[in-house]
């Protein structure tokens, strides 16, 4: 958990406090009010001042703003206890959307380690180190131990174990020989192996995670951004 993450819990938690408090005490009037003031302050200053600022550079209908006018209007109309509380749940919604972003933020950065960097083909009987984007289809390409496995295809020769928990989350190793498939973005253990090549990289395996995952906060529909 974040320091800003860690902070908003500490603000709900008082927040809260102060909410039970006030309705624990049977106030009316304007003295209610004061009674509710203070938790809806705490827990709702950042959204009334981004709202604020937002409205004065030109930008008014979002979130903060909606929040916002929500709660100043329980509050108008002295609907003190509903304008804490969709304010303590709104927080509440928002802290639980930052740990899971921070957290999905994390796992596209490990996803990202999958990316294979290159591919050694042969070619006229020599080995050459190209970009994966340059093999085609049916080339042989040799991948040694500890290397990624660039594209996707069928062992021609050789044998050895495949980790194949960063695609698949497998943690047991799998163990590859001749006419095996493999695929690419798995990492190889141990033998040297000669591999042909079955798909371009544009349409192999690690090709095809990584352009959803990049692609997936631009796929999300209008209300989702929103």
């Amino acid at each position: 958990m974040t320091s800003s993450q860690k902070n908003v819990v500490y603000r709900l938690i008082a927040a809260l406090v102060l909410y039970i408090s006030a309705l624990t005490i049977p106030l009316q009037g304007v003295w209610s009010l004061i009674a509710y003031l203070p938790s809806y302050l705490v827990i709702g200053y950042d959204v009334l001042w981004s709202a604020g600022r937002n409205i004065a550079r030109g930008r008014v209908f979002d979130e903060n703003f909606l929040m916002a006018l929500a709660t100043v209007g329980a509050l108008a109309i002295k609907e003190y206890p509903e304008a804490v509380a969709v304010m303590l749940f709104y927080q509440i919604g928002e802290l639980f959307q930052d740990i899971a972003v921070g957290k999905s933020r994390k796992s596209i950065a490990a996803l990202m380690d999958i990316r294979p960097e290159s591919a050694v083909v042969i070619r006229d009987g020599a080995e050459i180190r190209v970009w994966p984007e340059e093999v085609e289809i049916g080339e042989a390409i040799i991948i040694r131990p500890g290397e990624k496995i660039p594209l996707d295809g069928v062992i021609l020769s050789g044998s050895t174990t495949i980790n194949t928990s960063a695609l698949t989350g497998e943690s047991l190793p799998a163990d590859k020989e001749v006419g095996d498939s493999v695929i690419s973005g798995t990492l190889n253990l141990s033998g040297v192996i000669r591999v042909e090549v079955k798909s371009s990289y544009e349409n192999s395996t690690v090709a095809k995670i990584l352009e959803l995952v990049e692609n997936s906060a631009v796929k999300k529909a209008q209300s989702e951004r929103f």
